[in-house]
C-alpha cells in the first residue's frame, strides 16, 4: 500500500515500473546496467477518488501525458533501488500537490505619494533631455 494522504491509499500493482539504461556519464556502468527507474501510472484506471483524477488530468505538468498517464523517470543515482524510491517520492508529491489550494492574490494599488514621485522623476528626466537638444540659433 502506498499512502497518499490519511484517507487515500494506492495498491502497489497500480504502478508499473520499467528499468532502463541511464543516460550521461558513468562509464561502463551506463552501458551495462539498467539503473534508471521509470514509473508509469494510469490516472483513469486507478482507484484514486474522482477529485484527484479530475485535478491531475487538468494539471499542466510535463510528466502527465494527454492520454492520462503519469510518467516519472529518475536517473539521479547509480543505484536502481535509490532511483525507484526517488521516483515514488516524486509521484506522491505530484499527487498530493493537487489538494493544496493556492492563496488568492490581492491586487494592490500604488499610493498617491509613489505615483507623484514617479511622475516627478519622469518630468526631471524629460527636462534633462530637453537641455541636451541641439536648438538652432537665429
Amino acid at each position: 500500500m502506498i499512502k497518499i494522504s490519511n484517507s487515500v491509499f494506492l495498491q502497489e500493482n497500480e504502478i508499473e515500473w520499467q528499468f532502463i539504461r541511464s543516460s550521461g556519464a558513468g562509464g561502463q556502468n551506463v552501458n551495462k546496467v539498467s539503473t534508471a527507474a521509470q514509473l508509469i501510472f494510469d490516472i483513469k484506471q486507478s482507484s484514486l477518488p474522482d477529485f484527484y483524477k479530475q485535478k491531475l488530468s487538468s494539471k499542466a505538468d510535463h510528466r502527465i501525458t494527454k492520454s492520462g498517464k503519469i510518467i516519472i523517470k529518475c536517473q539521479q543515482s547509480r543505484s536502481q533501488d535509490f532511483n525507484r524510491q526517488q521516483a515514488l517520492e516524486q509521484f506522491i508529491e505530484l499527487v498530493t500537490s493537487v489538494t493544496k489550494v493556492a492563496k488568492k492574490r490581492i491586487a494592490t494599488k500604488p499610493t498617491k505619494n509613489s505615483q507623484k514621485r514617479r511622475v516627478d522623476a519622469k518630468k526631471q528626466r524629460g527636462a534633462t533631455k530637453a537641455l541636451r537638444q541641439n536648438k538652432p540659433s537665429y
